[in-house]
């Protein structure tokens, strides 16, 4: 079985888009989305300098934007790929990726929401001062009690080993001073507290916003990051995506409903490596392709066939949320 998943913010690295934009298609899909958007995409993709693209709104369209215009390069023709391609997932902004790549949502609808995504959740931020910090190593149930004790929130938890700590400046100091055992610490160049309750306010914006989408029930079924569960409504893809902006992201449920699924190769969208460094810790045998640059596609499309079934996921192989 073969899942396609897309990275979250601080995946993405200068210049990352440049070779994709040698192909005059993909520069032309990029502008659409850049027009959609509001924001020179084709720039941050290029010529930004890591500060500017580590900015929330700026990151955000262009994550998602890199996911759906690369996705067409390698299926140029989406009705065959949704008949390989057993689920999809996104980490965090990723999701919205997912969700286009599925049919829930269009791709000019998911350029809009992330857009407001990126404004509500920079504003929000700059409300309190916040930040989070990767916590590495130590016993899980020692963490996590180190991180209730200093009032910080397990935004994602990404897998065994792997937990990001969000919350306020003083509270993370706290923790820096007193960490968890045999944990290594390390703060994260982020403008927020994502996925916790100071982002409440972004989730209001959203609600709002998310009213006026019309949907359509994903072509590919969706695991969602709130609890690991497939997705098969269009409806609650977006309503999750919007309640997610101030909920932990339970990536760790989300490989382990893969497991669940059978998986055996697992195919990340650019800005790649992320997500396929986590799943071969944390899913041994699980064949993964990082897709970085345009050179990879012909090796990309011989694993998607390798991986791919022509068979629907079974509703009863995995939790399913309507």
């Amino acid at each position: 079985m073969l899942i396609i998943v897309a990275p979250g913010q601080g995946a993405q690295t200068p210049g990352f888009l440049t070779p994709w934009l040698e192909d005059p298609s993909f520069a032309a899909r990029l502008d659409w989305l850049s027009a959609v958007a509001g924001i020179d995409l084709a720039h941050y993709g290029t010529d930004a300098d890591a500060d500017a693209i580590r900015d929330t709104a700026i990151a955000q369209p262009l994550l998602v934007a890199a996911g759906l215009v690369s996705a067409l390069a390698l299926f140029p023709h989406p009705a065959e790929a949704f008949e390989r391609i057993g689920a999809v997932a996104g980490h965090s902004v990723g999701e919205i990726t997912a969700a286009a790549g599925a049919g829930a949502i269009t791709a000019e609808q998911a350029m809009v929401l992330v857009r407001e995504r990126g404004n509500a959740m920079a504003q929000a931020a700059a409300a309190t001062p916040t930040g989070m910090t990767a916590v590495l190593g130590g016993d899980p149930d020692e963490v996590l009690t180190a991180l209730a004790q200093h009032g910080l929130t397990p935004a994602n938890i990404n897998a065994p080993g792997q937990v990001v700590a969000a919350g306020t400046m003083e509270q993370l100091a706290a923790l820096a001073a007193d960490p968890p055992a045999k944990a290594r610490l390390m703060p994260l160049s982020v403008a927020g507290a994502f996925h916790t309750e100071h982002m409440a306010p972004a989730v209001d914006v959203l609600q709002q916003l998310a009213r006026a989408v019309s949907t359509h029930d994903p072509r590919t079924p969706v695991i969602s990051n709130r609890d690991g569960k497939v997705v098969n409504g269009g409806p609650e893809v977006v309503r999750r995506i919007v309640s997610q902006v101030a909920n932990p992201v339970r990536w760790d449920l989300c490989l382990e409903t893969m497991r669940e699924l059978g998986v055996t190769g697992i195919l990340e969208m650019p800005p790649a490596g992320t997500l396929t460094a986590i799943a071969k810790r944390a899913l041994p045998g699980v064949e993964t392709f990082a897709l970085k640059a345009p050179d990879q596609l012909d090796a990309a499309r011989e694993f998607t066939e390798r991986h791919g079934s022509t068979s629907r996921l079974d509703d009863a192989q995995a939790p399913v949320s309507a």
